[in-house]
């Protein structure tokens, strides 16, 4: 599948930061993936721990939070992931799906999901 990116707002869960970021559209991604330094700015707290594996096979620990992510208009509450500053933001699957939002790889674009199964 190819990538693209896509413009994002991330919010504060309290709603009183936020920030515009250019994100990849990463559906290997399972979160969200965003620089420290960013979060950090956001007040976004450090609440949880993932091991993810990288592309290369090795897994590591990462501190997660919440945030409140915006694209093409619909908001969710979402984990995100404390990257290495300098890491490029990655719009990951689960934040797409709270978003109701699939990934048209031909036309490198997010579709609206019109329904989803009870």
């Amino acid at each position: 599948m190819g990538t693209f990116n896509r413009p994002i707002r991330l919010d504060s869960m309290d709603g009183k930061r936020s920030l515009r970021l250019d994100a990849l559209v990463d559906t290997g991604s399972f979160y969200t993936i965003v620089p420290a330094s960013m979060l950090t700015r956001l007040e976004v707290a450090r609440t949880d721990e993932a091991w993810l594996e990288l592309a290369d096979g090795r897994q590591v620990p990462y501190d997660m939070g919440e945030a409140r992510a915006t694209v093409d208009g619909r908001s969710t509450a979402t984990w995100v992931v404390f990257g290495e500053d300098g890491v490029r933001p990655l719009l990951g699957a689960y934040t797409l799906e709270g978003l109701r939002l699939s990934v048209d790889p031909v036309e490198e674009t997010l579709v609206p999901i019109p329904y989803v199964r009870a």
